[in-house]
């Protein structure tokens, strides 16, 4: 991605979990949303299966802090980040596996 801010990139610190060896799957859920359960599932797979990359859920509710400063604006929002914890792809709504898989070939 061009013009990244440090807002475009995040940590260990900031999401409550390490970031994964080649990729992280950070997914921004809310209590009550639906297809938040689905999305846990397919990214915990995708992480299962794909070596060296983690997952982290993050409760937008208790991170308003973060949810404003990367414009997250619907649950659930994934943010794929690469091994230095860029943001390099992002997408809302329920994702589908081979998206997920897709979007790790370019966060590696």
């Amino acid at each position: 991605m061009d013009g990244q801010t440090a807002a475009d990139t995040l940590d260990a610190a900031q999401l409550g979990a390490e970031l994964g060896e080649r990729a992280t799957l950070v997914q921004f859920s809310s209590a009550f949303c639906q297809p938040c359960r689905a999305t846990r599932r397919t990214l915990t797979e995708v992480a299962g299966i794909v070596e060296g990359v983690a997952h982290v859920e993050i409760d937008a509710e208790a991170h308003l802090t973060l949810v404003r400063r990367l414009g997250i604006t619907r649950t659930p929002t994934v943010l794929v980040l690469d091994a230095q914890g860029r943001v390099v792809r992002r997408a809302a709504g329920q994702p589908r596996t081979a998206d997920v898989v897709a979007a790790l070939g370019r966060a590696m």
